[in-house]
């Protein structure tokens, strides 16, 4: 009976070790790159990598990537209970450690792969130690969050006039949920996370348009639509990102199975859809980098109706 997927690989990184083709301070594949070569699920490839951090074999270093450690073939397991664990031990975990781990499993597996358990895994720690530097999985969220914002700060000085302080603030915004997909599933309109990076550009929008005769409702709206435009389309980057971790197709290689829907098409129903699909010729490309640039500058414009007037 062959072994489970992930066991294959685990086997596979340690043989690679032994022979040295990985040696100590080298960087392991990432989860990504493993899946595509061993052709399994990101969730299957996270485990791989979860239980060679567990055996002592990697290590996950912070901005880094997972590295192989000292260890070598016959010295045992350190992922037993009550061993020496591989990453630093425990005594040298700190909460921002934890978090940096938590964001690279994130980033690369999407918000899903993140738990206590599998963090601590990653790391080569015990889960209970997680909870000296974190109160549980919805803290290390807000964690995370604050974390993955901070890395695209707001200037220190705005610049001048109201619409260039919030374009500024949408475009950090995007880079954010560019750089990490999972920021959009946690920062949620109905229900925002009390957090300090946040609230930082609620702060910044509502300076920008403050003093311009508009009514404290009026400004907190002004606000909201603007992230909410940007959230908005953000959400569909993890959104692909799992669809591909599902199906393994790129969105072009799914639509070029998929599109465009000729059962229902055929219906005659839908006429100016068919009409302008054809027209394109099949040259049109949904960039959700484009669809945020194509309508921040008119949402701009709209707003400036609202701001420039006054108007409560």
């Amino acid at each position: 009976m062959s072994a489970p997927p992930y066991l294959r690989i685990v086997e596979d990184v340690k043989a690679r070790v032994a022979r040295g083709e990985l040696k100590e301070g080298d960087r392991v594949p990432s989860t990504r790159r493993l899946a595509q070569d061993w052709g399994v699920a990101l969730a299957t490839a996270a485990k791989a990598l979860t239980v060679l951090a567990q055996e002592g074999v990697v290590r996950a270093e912070p901005r880094v990537g997972t590295l192989v450690t000292a260890w070598r073939p016959g010295t045992g397991s350190r992922g037993q209970a009550g061993a020496p664990r591989a990453g630093g031990g425990e005594h040298e975990l700190t909460p921002e450690r934890v978090v940096a781990v938590a964001v690279e499993m994130a980033d690369a597996e999407g918000l899903a792969a993140v738990s206590m358990r599998g963090v601590a895994g990653r790391l080569g720690v015990s889960t209970m130690s997680l909870y000296r530097h974190v109160r549980d999985k919805d803290d290390l969220v807000g964690l995370m969050t604050d974390a993955a914002i901070a890395e695209f700060p707001l200037p220190d000085e705005p610049p001048p006039g109201w619409r260039a302080r919030l374009e500024v603030s949408a475009r950090l915004q995007w880079a954010g949920y560019r750089r990490h997909p999972w920021l959009a599933w946690v920062t949620s309109l109905t229900r925002p996370r009390p957090s300090p990076a946040l609230l930082r550009h609620a702060e910044w929008a509502l300076a920008a348009v403050d003093g311009h005769g508009l009514d404290p409702d009026t400004m907190m709206q002004v606000h909201i639509l603007l992230y909410s435009y940007v959230q908005g389309i953000a959400a569909n980057l993890e959104l692909e990102q799992q669809a591909q971790a599902v199906t393994g197709l790129t969105d072009e290689e799914w639509m070029d199975q998929n599109a465009p829907y000729p059962a229902l098409l055929t219906l005659g129903a839908y006429p100016t859809f068919v009409r302008v699909v054809e027209d394109l010729g099949g040259d049109f490309e949904l960039d959700l980098d484009r669809l945020f640039e194509f309508g921040l500058s008119p949402l701009l414009d709209g707003l400036a109706l609202i701001i420039e007037g006054g108007r409560a």
